[in-house]
């Protein structure tokens, strides 16, 4: 009979196989530890964005006269004909604002740029719905309600389901005439 010595040829092969292994289950180690600590960073961006939506619905806005009287008329509007009041919302006058800065710098009014505040919204306030209102060169919150309720995009707008809204008015520097931003939201 012929003895086969597998025995000594097998063992060098399975300690090579046992330290292939070994450095296969060491990366297979590392790759988890990497995967968990990139999930953990991920999941402080929720955090982040909690801290987020938190800065915006605590933000402070300085309401002019004019902002707080187009409110007024806007949610007596609505209250004559049965809807709910709605209730400002700083961070969306805020918004607000910085569009009035756009079209005045522009020297026009226009929903410009519309997509990126709306997402902006939607992202600190969770809303559900966004839209607007632009105006410029009324002399009085009266006047430009009347010019939207007879627009009928815009008296959707004021009619819509919504439940709070931004407001902002801003006389340019150059030529007086006042623009207006109201964005109106669903949360």
């Amino acid at each position: 009979m012929e003895v086969i010595h597998l025995s000594i040829n097998i063992a060098p092969v399975n300690q090579s196989f046992i330290k292939l292994f070994a450095m296969r289950t060491s990366f297979f180690r590392i790759l988890v530890s990497v995967s968990l600590v990139f999930t953990l960073i991920s999941c402080s961006a929720t955090e982040e964005d909690t801290l987020t939506t938190k800065k915006a619905v605590e933000i402070s806005y300085n309401y002019s006269e004019d902002d707080i009287e187009l409110a007024r008329v806007i949610n007596e509007y609505r209250e004559s004909i049965g809807l709910n009041k709605l209730e400002l919302a700083n961070y969306v006058s805020l918004k607000s604002e910085q569009h009035d800065d756009y079209m005045i710098k522009a020297n026009e009014a226009s929903h410009a740029n519309f997509p990126e505040r709306a997402e902006a919204i939607t992202n600190a306030l969770g809303a559900k719905r966004v839209n607007e209102n632009v105006a410029y060169n009324f002399a009085t919150a009266k006047s430009v309600l009347n010019a939207w309720l007879a627009s009928p995009s815009h008296r959707a707008n004021i009619e819509g389901d919504f439940t709070h809204f931004g407001i902002a008015i801003k006389a340019s520097p150059t030529t007086g005439k006042k623009y207006y931003t109201n964005i109106f939201i669903k949360i």
